[in-house]
């Protein structure tokens, strides 16, 4: 195995040692989810895969390969060793804490629903949403909390699916999400970045990279792809597959104004469109392959102390004067999933490269290519089959939280397959996911209970030889990782690492943390998450708690938190509810009521809880929901 970070790069075709310009402080683009409906698993095991890479590169247990002559390397904020020799003579080594600046777009404009075909074909999503919840609102199936939205207004349809996918994400522990609280540059929108992208098109016109077409005042504007020759080093796409239409790649309808097939569209002079901005060439709309070149180089390609601080993205006049060497990618590493290879990505690479190279007519190097490492899960099946709304196999995130799943075991459930396998997601796999958290929280729990009382002179040396297994495990757990993220095996390492805490550790309990059912309560988990950080290397006790978090910070289960929430066996309380004694009797004596269809008594205790100041709501699939009444 490798002694540092291989990864597969979609641009060589081949997994290659992982070399940012500067290991010590990463820059990162995926691509976001276009906010005209809830994100589905599938979207999430694509951003969630990026995550698990993010976390990784941020861990001081990841190792990069450092280019000679590469910038002075620094420790790094874990106060590890910022240099070391690789194994047999390899490559000079940089190893963590490091920086990434990682940025996800939101788009709410410009992405059509035939995204297959650059041309800008059939209807922006956008506009396909506002039908959608019109039709929903007049046969009274709006989403909840959609009851107050014009289902006319794009910008507030986009605004509330935008709250949405936030707030799944977070609940799933996506980082970017959660730094986008502090620092919301990290996830720029679309709409704010028009703009930039007008900028962009007009210095690709001034190249000769684009032209305009149409009479004055509703001109659309085009990418002319033979004035790049390396477009299709990403896919593998020719000139002639593309000149032939292959994959309805080309429109027919749109050819007669384009002076080749492959051109793609950059900007649409439509003054119906109900999102339109003024331009040089008439009131209209971004393509969507332009947003995410002018959002990742205003962001990632500003002035940056290292810090991570909220910095101010570049303007649309800097964008339009940003220059980097032909040889030099923009920033180091870009993800989305396979189905943006072509044409997204391809038409990306195109445009940032003929905008911003020093010399764009000519063929880049591949590691000029905008982006150093391209990075691409694949698609998620769901019980063996293609997710779809008429098998009935077709879920979003939030469809598995109404279902009682905890966030943490659907996350697990999404990562524990290698990125670039299809993964099936299946209701057994879920359980199994599930139950496979719930054990490693309660080891987490020995080990925080550990951690905070005081010790015998027995049971320090249980945590010297308990300190070794942990070590051991790590150091497997990073091999796994480094072997092109292999995640799967590195869940097992996680397993087999606890197996070893828990034989060493054999008289250790979770005490109080644990409910009588053997469940942990979440808001108990997060404090003790806390607890266990507040420690540090205090003890080696507190040391090795923090070893084992170390590896689950990696795969994000710790961020996978549902504030003012908490879960028993019989219901989810939510935030300012709290279970006591008398109510959970009072639940399972309701469930047990329901199981038997005795409704009378199930209405009963239902006004027994309500005395009590909790109102009930049953969920679908799921655990009930108690809030103060």
């Amino acid at each position: 195995m490798p002694d540092h970070l291989v990864l597969y790069n979609t641009l060589t075709r081949k997994a290659e040692a992982f070399r940012p310009r500067d290991p010590r402080r990463i820059t990162f683009y995926t691509c976001g989810p276009t906010v005209y409906d809830d994100a589905h698993i599938g979207n999430f095991r694509s951003f969630l895969a990026a995550d698990v890479l993010r976390r990784f590169l941020e861990s001081p247990l990841c190792r990069l390969a450092n280019d000679a002559g590469g910038p002075a390397l620094q420790a790094g904020s874990g106060g590890g060793p910022a240099l070391q020799a690789g194994s047999g003579g390899g490559p000079a080594l940089q190893a963590g804490s490091r920086t990434v600046l990682h940025v996800m777009n939101i788009t709410d404009v410009g992405h059509m629903t035939d995204d297959d075909a650059a041309d800008g074909a059939g209807e922006d999503k956008m506009a396909a949403a506002t039908r959608r919840l019109a039709e929903a609102k007049k046969s009274g199936k709006l989403p909840p909390g959609a009851g107050d939205i014009d289902p006319t207004d794009q910008h507030a349809i986009a605004r509330f699916y935008e709250a949405r996918f936030l707030e799944d994400a977070r609940r799933l522990g996506l980082r970017v999400a959660i730094d986008a609280q502090r620092d919301p540059t990290l996830m720029p929108r679309a709409t704010d970045a028009v703009p930039g992208m007008i900028a962009v098109i007009e210095r690709l016109i001034e190249r000769g990279h684009a032209y305009a077409v149409g009479p004055a005042g509703r001109q659309t504007v085009y990418f002319s792809v033979p004035s790049f020759p390396a477009y299709g080093s990403l896919s593998g796409n020719t000139l002639d597959a593309l000149r032939a239409g292959q994959g309805g790649r080309v429109q027919e309808s749109h050819q007669a104004e384009k002076k080749h097939p492959a051109d793609f569209l950059l900007w649409k002079s439509d003054p119906s469109h109900a999102m339109r901005w003024a331009s040089p060439w008439g009131e209209g709309y971004p393509g969507w392959h332009i947003e995410c070149t002018a959002m990742a180089a205003a962001r990632l390609c500003a002035a940056d102390d290292g810090s991570n601080a909220v910095a101010s993205p570049l303007t649309p006049a800097a964008l339009a004067a940003l220059e980097v060497a032909d040889a030099r990618p923009m920033i180091d590493l870009h993800s989305g999933g396979e189905d943006n290879i072509f044409p997204h990505h391809e038409c990306e690479i195109a445009q940032s490269c003929g905008a911003f190279n020093a010399s764009p007519a000519d063929a880049a190097p591949a590691r000029g290519m905008f982006a150093a490492h391209w990075f691409h899960p694949r698609f998620l099946m769901v019980e063996g089959a293609k997710m779809s709304k008429s098998k009935g196999n077709f879920f979003t995130a939030r469809d598995l939280f109404a279902k009682g799943h905890e966030p943490a075991a659907v996350r697990l459930e999404l990562i524990k397959t290698h990125y670039r396998s299809n993964a099936n997601f299946t209701e057994q796999g879920l359980k199994d996911s599930a139950r496979t958290w719930r054990r490693w929280t309660r080891r987490i729990a020995a080990a925080g209970a550990s951690a905070l009382t005081a010790h015998s002179h027995g049971e320090l040396e249980q945590h010297r030889r308990a300190h070794r297994e942990i070590l051991a495990g790590q150091e497997r757990f990073a091999d796994a990782l480094f072997d092109d993220l292999n995640v799967a095996l590195a869940i097992a390492v996680v397993q087999e690492t606890f197996d070893a805490f828990d034989r060493v550790m054999h008289s250790v309990d979770a005490g109080e943390l644990v409910s009588p059912d053997g469940t942990l309560h979440l808001i108990e988990m997060d404090s003790l998450v806390d607890q266990i950080r507040g420690l540090g290397s205090q003890t080696l006790a507190a040391t090795n708690a923090n070893a084992l978090l170390c590896m689950l910070d990696v795969l994000g289960l710790t961020d996978c938190r549902q504030p003012g929430v908490i879960e028993t066996e019989f219901a989810v309380y939510v935030h300012p509810a709290k279970p006591t004694i008398e109510s959970e009797e009072a639940l399972g004596a309701r469930r047990d009521a329901r199981l038997a269809k005795d409704f009378a008594r199930s209405d009963a205790i239902r006004d027994q809880l309500s005395a009590m100041g909790l109102a009930v709501k049953d969920v679908r699939g799921g655990k009930p929901e108690v809030r103060k009444g």
